[in-house]
């Protein structure tokens, strides 16, 4: 593994930052848009909240991107169905999917947060870099 070290590697560590929180709110957007999905791709089975793994990236000191993404096997969710529901089981509940929305929520707002940051480090650097140029004039 070689070490590197000089101007790029803030650029690199923030680039690798707005990709992996990128897919991160990506992720999170579909378990929101699919939080009272009861049938899937029509197999009856509702839909099951997903979850990202970060990593670090091999050869970047500081640089994180999305290792995995898995589905979270924690129980679904029955509630009472209303009479007549076409969707409700044998004990009239319906199962839902196991997205709790609050936690999404409060992720969604940290994604963006790491998101923001990562996008105000390049904008902080492209400013340097242009204060340098107008120092060379």
């Amino acid at each position: 593994m070689e070490i590197r070290s000089g101007m790029f590697d803030a650029i690199d560590i923030a680039v690798s930052g707005l990709r992996a929180y990128g897919k991160h709110m990506e992720v999170i957007g579909s378990n929101v848009a699919n939080a009272r999905t009861t049938n899937v791709d029509g197999t009856g089975q509702p839909y099951r909240r997903l979850e990202v793994e970060f990593k670090s990236i091999e050869d970047g000191i500081g640089q994180v991107e999305i290792g995995d993404i898995f589905e979270d096997m924690s129980p679904f969710e029955k509630v009472p169905a209303n009479p007549g529901d076409p969707r409700a089981d044998s004990d009239g509940n319906i199962t839902l999917p196991n997205v709790n929305m609050p936690m999404e929520l409060i992720s969604l707002n940290l994604a963006s947060r790491a998101y923001q940051a990562n996008a105000a480090m390049l904008k902080r650097y492209q400013k340097m870099v242009e204060t340098s140029l107008e120092l060379l004039k």
